[in-house]
């Protein structure tokens, strides 16, 4: 017991040099910041140490310095932005203040200055500055500077929560920097077919609302804003499904013999009259039928501009599905079948879905590429 105690008490002796060591350490590399708080840590657990209580007011005056410095560089400068800078050396100071204040030790060799004052007024001072840019950007009246416009607002509320009426003119920026894309009617250009594909776009329109690829772009379903006078799209995209194709049902028969080793009872026993197990071949005769129907079609879609109807995307999507239906028979010993085999015995013979339905299995990949082409569109906006 005396022998754990030793070398416990040794353990503990090591981290605290090697905590004093890492404060000089920090100190020498000009770490200031990082060697105030390793000072501080080792005065919380000796207020006695004198290599700390040294070495700490020195740290703190030398990293004092260092951040003062650079904020009356950041003030002297022609930045716009120049209180955010102000702002991040004060509350590095003021994280000193708070570390130092957590130990009596530490706050008796240092007298720390509280820069919660300072901060509150370069917060102001930098949504200020957010704000006043917001109001430049938003009085040119184009969308792109509205968007700009935007973040301003944003930046000055996320630095002064309820700062003037900046959440107002933030929204009044949203609106004018928004994109409205109007998705049409999606026509269904076949020979042999007619329906409509409302099921396609409620999913289109549905998806690309909830990814919400672009803050400023949004869309809507030509049905849902028909008759409202105060809507007005910016875009329209129009979907045409071209030379959509529902092939014949192709049957495709065939078999193959199969056959298993087993184990079953012969007609010898054994000394205790149990049955002797003997090898046997069963064989049988797996008839299989193959049904599918291939299915195929292409979508067009266009993008214009409604105020000079220039197009600013048009593309095609391929797009494919295949329905299969697998069944089979079998002719001789049912313990001849593979598990495989046993699964196709369990089919039965159906008819292919209708065309509307492979339409809608059709659109699938389809679907997943346009939204993946329109994302990429519209993420240059």
């Amino acid at each position: 017991m005396n022998k754990y105690l030793r070398y416990l008490s040794l353990a503990v002796l090591a981290v605290m040099l090697f905590s004093c060591k890492s404060g000089e350490k920090l100190y020498n590399q000009g770490r200031y910041d990082d060697a105030v708080k390793a000072f501080v840590k080792k005065l919380q657990r000796r207020p006695s140490d004198a290599t700390s209580l040294s070495l700490l007011p020195q740290a703190y005056n030398a990293a004092m310095e260092f951040h003062e410095g650079r904020a009356k560089q950041a003030l002297a400068s022609n930045n716009d932005l120049k209180w955010e800078s102000v702002k991040n050396e004060y509350r590095s100071m003021q994280n000193l203040y708070n570390i130092i204040r957590s130990a009596p030790a530490a706050n008796a060799v240092v007298k720390p200055k509280d820069y919660s004052s300072a901060i509150t007024g370069a917060l102001e001072n930098a949504a200020e500055a957010r704000y006043e840019r917001g109001v430049q950007l938003l009085e040119r009246g184009d969308k792109q500077s509205a968007r700009q416009a935007f973040e301003e607002f944003d930046a000055a509320l996320r630095l002064t929560p309820n700062y003037k009426n900046a959440k107002e003119l933030r929204d009044e920026a949203y609106a004018i920097g928004l994109v409205n894309v109007m998705v049409s009617e999606i026509e269904v250009r076949s020979p042999y077919y007619q329906f409509t594909a409302d099921q396609f776009r409620d999913a289109l329109v549905r998806n690309l609302q909830t990814r919400n690829i672009n803050t400023f772009v949004k869309f809507y379903d030509s049905r849902m804003v028909r008759g409202d006078s105060k809507f007005r799209p910016d875009q329209y995209m129009e979907m045409r499904f071209m030379d959509f194709i529902v092939g014949q049902t192709y049957v495709d028969r065939y078999s193959r013999d199969v056959s298993k080793v087993i184990s079953v009872p012969g007609s010898k026993k054994d000394s205790t009259g149990k049955a002797i197990m003997v090898d046997i071949t069963v064989k049988a005769t797996v008839f299989v039928t193959t049904k599918t129907v291939a299915s195929n079609g292409v979508l067009d879609y266009r993008i214009t501009d409604v105020d000079n109807n220039r197009v600013l995307r048009q593309d095609r999507v391929p797009g494919s599905f295949t329905w299969r239906n697998q069944f089979g028979t079998y002719r001789g010993d049912e313990r001849a079948l593979s598990e495989e085999d046993r699964r196709l015995m369990g089919g039965r013979d159906i008819p292919p879905p209708p065309p509307q339905d492979l339409f809608m299995e059709l659109t699938r990949p389809i679907y997943d590429r346009l939204a993946s082409d329109l994302q990429s569109f519209y993420n240059q906006y």
